[in-house]
Protein backbone atom coordinates (compact mmCIF):
# COMPACT_ATOMS: atom_id res chain seq x y z
CA UNK A 1 0.00 0.00 0.00
CA UNK A 2 1.67 3.11 -0.65
CA UNK A 3 1.72 6.33 1.66
CA UNK A 4 -1.02 8.27 0.58
CA UNK A 5 -3.61 5.69 1.12
CA UNK A 6 -2.00 3.98 4.04
CA UNK A 7 -2.49 7.75 5.74
CA UNK A 8 -6.02 7.88 4.41
CA UNK A 9 -7.16 4.32 5.80
CA UNK A 10 -5.57 5.50 8.98
CA UNK A 11 -7.21 8.73 8.53
CA UNK A 12 -10.48 6.85 7.71
CA UNK A 13 -10.08 4.48 10.89
CA UNK A 14 -9.31 7.27 13.65
CA UNK A 15 -12.56 8.81 12.19
CA UNK A 16 -14.75 5.78 12.59
CA UNK A 17 -13.26 4.03 16.31
CA UNK A 18 -14.69 6.68 18.34
CA UNK A 19 -18.07 6.59 16.35
CA UNK A 20 -17.73 2.75 16.57
CA UNK A 21 -17.43 3.05 20.37
CA UNK A 22 -20.47 5.35 20.81
CA UNK A 23 -22.60 2.32 19.72
CA UNK A 24 -21.25 -0.56 21.54
CA UNK A 25 -19.66 1.10 24.83
CA UNK A 26 -21.37 -1.05 27.73
CA UNK A 27 -23.88 0.89 29.82
CA UNK A 28 -22.47 0.14 33.40
CA UNK A 29 -25.82 -0.39 35.39
CA UNK A 30 -24.33 1.39 38.63
CA UNK A 31 -22.99 4.60 36.70
CA UNK A 32 -26.44 5.10 35.41
CA UNK A 33 -29.02 3.85 37.09
CA UNK A 34 -29.48 6.75 39.76
CA UNK A 35 -31.87 7.99 42.10
CA UNK A 36 -33.08 11.29 40.15
CA UNK A 37 -33.65 12.87 43.86
CA UNK A 38 -29.96 12.19 44.37
CA UNK A 39 -28.24 14.40 41.57
CA UNK A 40 -25.98 16.73 42.99
CA UNK A 41 -27.61 19.91 40.75
CA UNK A 42 -29.54 19.94 37.52
CA UNK A 43 -27.57 21.59 34.43
CA UNK A 44 -27.16 24.94 33.65
CA UNK A 45 -26.49 26.55 30.36
CA UNK A 46 -23.94 26.69 28.71
CA UNK A 47 -23.16 23.08 30.35
CA UNK A 48 -26.55 21.81 29.54
CA UNK A 49 -26.10 18.30 28.61
CA UNK A 50 -29.47 16.98 30.54
CA UNK A 51 -32.94 17.78 32.33
CA UNK A 52 -33.52 17.71 35.66
CA UNK A 53 -37.85 17.27 36.82
CA UNK A 54 -38.03 17.12 40.39
CA UNK A 55 -39.24 18.31 43.74
CA UNK A 56 -37.04 20.73 45.06
CA UNK A 57 -34.21 22.38 42.91
CA UNK A 58 -34.30 20.76 39.42
CA UNK A 59 -34.90 22.17 35.96
CA UNK A 60 -38.68 22.04 36.17
CA UNK A 61 -41.19 20.82 38.71
CA UNK A 62 -42.97 17.37 38.39
CA UNK A 63 -46.61 17.83 37.59
CA UNK A 64 -48.70 15.51 40.22
CA UNK A 65 -51.22 12.82 38.86
CA UNK A 66 -54.34 11.60 40.28
CA UNK A 67 -53.02 7.97 40.94
CA UNK A 68 -50.92 5.59 43.06
CA UNK A 69 -46.53 5.70 41.88
CA UNK A 70 -47.34 2.10 40.60
CA UNK A 71 -49.74 3.14 38.19
CA UNK A 72 -48.32 6.22 37.11
CA UNK A 73 -44.69 4.33 36.46
CA UNK A 74 -46.40 1.52 34.66
CA UNK A 75 -48.09 4.27 32.41
CA UNK A 76 -44.59 6.07 31.60
CA UNK A 77 -43.61 2.46 30.53
CA UNK A 78 -45.84 2.22 28.46
CA UNK A 79 -44.90 5.78 26.47
CA UNK A 80 -40.98 4.48 26.69
CA UNK A 81 -41.77 0.75 25.25
CA UNK A 82 -43.04 2.58 22.24
CA UNK A 83 -40.31 5.44 21.93
CA UNK A 84 -37.82 4.55 19.13
CA UNK A 85 -34.57 3.82 19.62
CA UNK A 86 -35.53 2.63 23.22
CA UNK A 87 -34.95 0.28 25.83
CA UNK A 88 -34.75 -0.08 29.63
CA UNK A 89 -31.46 -1.17 31.27
CA UNK A 90 -32.34 -1.61 34.92
CA UNK A 91 -35.88 -1.99 37.14
CA UNK A 92 -36.44 -1.57 40.68
CA UNK A 93 -40.07 -2.18 40.90
CA UNK A 94 -39.86 -2.49 44.83
CA UNK A 95 -37.89 1.66 44.55
CA UNK A 96 -40.18 2.97 41.90
CA UNK A 97 -37.38 3.32 39.82
CA UNK A 98 -36.20 2.41 35.99
CA UNK A 99 -33.53 3.75 33.78
CA UNK A 100 -33.58 4.17 29.71
CA UNK A 101 -31.28 4.03 27.29
CA UNK A 102 -32.55 6.35 23.93
CA UNK A 103 -29.70 6.15 20.52
CA UNK A 104 -30.01 8.98 18.49
CA UNK A 105 -30.86 7.97 14.88
CA UNK A 106 -27.75 8.96 13.02
CA UNK A 107 -24.69 8.01 14.70
CA UNK A 108 -26.33 6.14 18.19
CA UNK A 109 -25.40 8.53 21.19
CA UNK A 110 -27.06 7.15 24.01
CA UNK A 111 -28.86 9.39 26.77
CA UNK A 112 -29.91 7.91 29.44
CA UNK A 113 -33.52 8.38 31.56
CA UNK A 114 -33.76 7.83 34.79
CA UNK A 115 -36.80 8.05 36.53
CA UNK A 116 -38.29 7.47 39.80
CA UNK A 117 -42.20 7.59 40.66
CA UNK A 118 -42.81 9.52 44.56
CA UNK A 119 -46.32 9.69 46.26
CA UNK A 120 -47.96 13.35 46.52
CA UNK A 121 -50.07 14.83 48.38
CA UNK A 122 -53.30 13.57 46.12
CA UNK A 123 -51.27 11.68 44.29
CA UNK A 124 -47.95 10.42 42.35
CA UNK A 125 -44.92 12.29 40.81
CA UNK A 126 -42.20 11.44 38.35
CA UNK A 127 -38.95 12.50 39.04
CA UNK A 128 -37.06 12.63 35.62
CA UNK A 129 -33.07 12.47 35.01
CA UNK A 130 -32.47 13.04 31.22
CA UNK A 131 -29.18 13.11 30.67
CA UNK A 132 -26.28 12.35 27.29
CA UNK A 133 -23.32 10.42 28.00
CA UNK A 134 -20.55 11.69 25.52
CA UNK A 135 -20.02 15.56 25.14
CA UNK A 136 -20.70 18.29 26.90
CA UNK A 137 -24.27 19.92 25.73
CA UNK A 138 -27.07 18.14 24.53
CA UNK A 139 -28.33 20.43 22.57
CA UNK A 140 -31.57 20.19 24.44
CA UNK A 141 -32.84 17.17 22.93
CA UNK A 142 -33.37 15.47 26.59
CA UNK A 143 -35.35 19.05 27.51
CA UNK A 144 -37.60 18.27 24.39
CA UNK A 145 -38.35 14.81 25.00
CA UNK A 146 -38.93 15.20 28.68
CA UNK A 147 -41.53 17.58 28.23
CA UNK A 148 -43.20 15.37 25.37
CA UNK A 149 -43.18 12.15 28.09
CA UNK A 150 -44.60 14.55 30.53
CA UNK A 151 -47.42 15.60 27.83
CA UNK A 152 -48.42 12.26 26.80
CA UNK A 153 -48.91 11.09 30.32
CA UNK A 154 -51.17 14.43 30.78
CA UNK A 155 -53.14 12.61 28.18
CA UNK A 156 -53.26 9.29 29.76
CA UNK A 157 -53.67 10.02 33.55
CA UNK A 158 -56.00 13.24 35.13
CA UNK A 159 -53.62 15.85 36.76
CA UNK A 160 -54.26 16.98 40.52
Amino acid sequence: MAGKELIVVAALAATAAPLVWVRVAPADVTAWHVDPMHVPRPPRPPREGGWLVRTGEANAAPPVFETDPATLMTAFGEIMRAEPRTRMIYESPAEGRATWVTRTPLIGFPDYTSVKAVPEAGGAALMIWARNRFGVSDMGVNRKRVERWIAELERRLPRR
